[in-house]
């Protein structure tokens, strides 16, 4: 009688092995790569929400609405690294730039993902109903590691956002410290 026997013979099951880490090595690049464009993508929108919703209050309340960065959450964070994450409030006393002062309703705060790194040109911005203009800047919005290109969220003196990934000179922008 002869045996009959199924399965895999090293040399298979090797050939398989390499062919799966090299595949799996391939790709862990890309997946990061993809990670980096969506948190990229994810504080951008916020951005852009922030930015529409402030036009929209400030129109809506007759009041001008501010967006500061912000360290904690609770306060303003003098500077203009917005990388921990920012605040929305209704600027009552008009401060210049905007700072949360106590009896200063707060409308918005957002927390950004560590791994993303938002330059800006501006210590805050502000959003007036009736008179005078915007605040206009760029949010330059950049992964930690260097995986993609930069964006930019450019605020207009209007209160319009847009994004582009080159200055108006037709240079990229930079994530330069």
């Amino acid at each position: 009688m002869t045996a009959n026997y199924r399965g895999f013979t090293l040399y298979e099951l090797l050939i398989t092995l390499v062919l799966v880490a090299v595949l799996t090595g391939l790709a862990i690049p890309s997946l990061a790569s993809s990670l980096a464009r969506a948190r990229q993508a994810t504080e951008i929108n916020a951005l852009f929400h922030a930015i529409h919703l402030a036009r929209k209050e400030s129109i809506m309340r007759r009041k001008v609405v501010s967006l500061c960065p912000s360290f904690d959450g609770s306060k303003c964070t003098p500077g203009r690294d917005w990388s921990r994450g920012w605040l929305m409030f209704e600027n009552l006393d008009r401060d210049s730039p905007p700072r949360l002062d106590q009896g200063e309703p707060l409308l918005l705060k957002h927390s950004v993902a560590e791994d993303v790194r938002i330059a800006v040109n501006r210590l805050g911005f502000t959003f007036r109903a009736t008179f005078l203009r915007a605040t206009n800047g760029t949010f330059v919005v950049c992964d930690r590691q260097g995986r993609i290109s930069p964006k930019a969220l450019v605020v207009s003196y209007t209160g319009r956002p847009r994004v582009a990934r080159h200055t108006t000179g037709g240079e990229p922008y930079s994530c330069a410290d």
